[in-house]
């Protein structure tokens, strides 16, 4: 048995010293991801919806990389830094996982590395 780092080549590179993913087998393990745009090195906006969306849009990067996608999480983790914000995050969560439902737990956080930034998603996902 062995694992594999996963990187996405249309994602920055990680903030500190780990992967962005990390496939075992079948299982993908997604580093909590944050709202930073890939084409301009910013964040996606200042709001829970805009960061929440380019959190999936991140995820969603690293999960095809590793021959997977959004459809195959398993379960996710959110964090929020304010949970009053939890009703927009939902909404864009909710659209972007359609009719599939992962389990998921979702809390407020003290604090998440970079400046503005509202939203972080982790995720375990399978490679079909």
């Amino acid at each position: 048995m062995s694992h594999t780092p996963v990187h996405a080549a249309n994602l920055p590179k990680p903030a500190g010293p780990y992967s962005p993913g990390m496939g075992f087998e079948r299982l993908i393990f997604v580093s909590g991801q944050g709202a930073t745009d890939p084409a301009t090195g910013q964040l996606a906006g200042p709001d829970a919806t805009a960061q929440t969306e380019q959190c999936l849009k991140n995820v969603q990067a690293i999960l095809q990389a590793a021959g997977s996608d959004l459809q195959h999480v398993l379960r996710c983790g959110v964090f929020l830094i304010d949970i009053n914000e939890f009703a927009e995050m939902n909404a864009v969560y909710s659209r972007m996982f359609g009719e599939h439902r992962p389990a998921r737990t979702t809390i407020q956080a003290a604090g998440l590395p970079g400046k503005g930034l509202r939203v972080e998603i982790d995720c375990i996902a399978y490679k079909p």
